[in-house]
């Protein structure tokens, strides 16, 4: 697809990731490394994402004398949506430790493939804060675009999208109704299948981070 119409779109092509990408579109990589290598793509990723993220001065003591360091100028907040977006949250708190990680259990009809909302538990305050909404997969955008509609009734305006991989339809979609959201990923690929799967993608996310092939 043409990135150009897309401004609000960016392909994370750091080597690392794309060699980590690809052990875990291996069909025989097995869960408990699935797992590892999902978390170290997020954390990878979280630099690019939160490069131009504002920070204010902050004061210390070294062991020879003070010095002038800084610190994130506003909060962070993670919303993984449920289940497969837990299998990045740990990799980017490894990173970024002080974040918080609100919840929304979000799952795709089979039959109509629409989103179906059934939990959602946010930090009171996250309207102050950034945040990044983390789905492995962008297919169909559904559970992104539910998910967005959601976090923005909060009056959040500060929002990114983390997924591994995309395709082309998921991304127009998102655009569509979300053109204020940056959307990180580190692959599109060829387009859906006729059960909204990205092909070739990966499989299953959830399934394969936690072993429920």
């Amino acid at each position: 697809m043409n990135l150009k119409e897309y401004p609000n779109v960016t392909v994370i092509q750091h080597p690392v990731v794309q060699e980590q990408l690809t052990v875990a579109r291996d069909k025989t990589t097995p869960p408990h490394r699935f797992r590892r290598v999902i978390g170290q793509i997020a954390r990878l990723m979280a630099f690019e994402i939160t490069r131009d993220y504002p920070v204010r001065p902050r004061e210390v003591v070294t062991p020879l004398g003070p010095c002038t360091g800084c610190e994130l100028a506003r909060g962070l907040t993670l919303v993984p949506i449920l289940r497969a977006g837990l299998g990045m949250v740990d990799g980017i708190l490894a990173l970024i430790p002080s974040a918080r990680v609100g919840h929304l259990g979000i799952y795709r009809d089979e039959k109509s493939l629409k989103p179906i909302t059934y939990y959602n538990k946010l930090p009171p305050d996250i309207a102050q804060t950034d945040v990044i909404v983390i789905d492995p997969m962008l297919a169909t955008a559904g559970s992104l675009i539910a998910a967005m509609d959601v976090i923005k009734t909060t009056g959040a305006s500060s929002l990114k999208a983390l997924c591994l991989v995309a395709a082309p339809e998921g991304i127009a979609n998102l655009t569509e109704k979300h053109p204020d959201v940056q959307v990180f990923v580190a692959a599109i690929d060829e387009r859906l299948n006729e059960r909204g799967y990205i092909v070739p993608g990966l499989g299953d996310a959830g399934d394969r981070i936690f072993g429920t092939i």
